[in-house]
């Protein structure tokens, strides 16, 4: 094979490359074309009138709303029976601790009548007294101290006003004629005191 036809079958290749490219990208083009045809002739999507999306969105919020009034009116009445429940059974522990110091009390009743003794029957007394008393500070129950005590609305209540007590005296506490006591820094019972004036 001489040179002349090498090149004469390397330019036939070549044109018949470009034949093909040119082909190929006709057929491209009428296949885009179509496409487009295509879907300029779809349909457009349906848009959903506002007043129904409206309507959905509402049937929406009013089962959420039904769920929460739900759900609420169980909490309320939940919270109802507890707090019922606490009522009733609130004071258990403290009745539960006071029980131990009802048993002394039995025990020195029952001691009492085998003895005439006074010094026996107040010594007993005075370790049940004892005793009863830490029960309370147990349970957050303590005395409002009124020795020498300025006079406290918030603490005592003023039964008596003694005059003539000095200036020093003048509005201290003088006297308790009943303790007041505190549960866990609030007034349960004020102090009943004679102030100074």
């Amino acid at each position: 094979m001489t040179e002349e036809e090498k090149i004469n079958m390397g330019e036939e290749e070549i044109l018949e490359n470009q034949e093909n490219s040119d082909n190929s990208e006709h057929s491209e083009d009428s296949e885009n074309t179509e496409g487009s045809e295509n879907t300029e002739n779809a349909e457009p999507a349906e848009e959903k009138d506002p007043l129904e999306v409206a309507q959905e969105q509402i049937e929406q919020l009013k089962t959420q709303i039904l769920y929460k009034t739900a759900e609420f009116d169980n909490y309320r009445k939940r919270t109802l029976k507890e707090k019922a429940e606490l009522i009733l059974n609130g004071g258990e522990k403290a009745v539960s601790a006071i029980l131990p110091v009802i048993d002394d009390m039995e025990r020195a009743l029952t001691n009492g009548e085998k003895t005439d003794d006074p010094a026996v029957l107040r010594e007993g007394m005075e370790l049940i007294y004892n005793k009863m008393m830490k029960v309370l500070e147990s349970l957050g129950v303590k005395k409002i101290d009124t020795d020498g005590a300025d006079f406290d609305t918030d603490m005592h209540e003023a039964v008596a006003m003694v005059p003539g007590m000095g200036d020093d005296k003048k509005g201290k506490v003088i006297d308790c004629l009943q303790t007041g006591y505190q549960l866990n820094d609030k007034v349960i019972r004020h102090a009943k005191v004679a102030v100074g004036q």
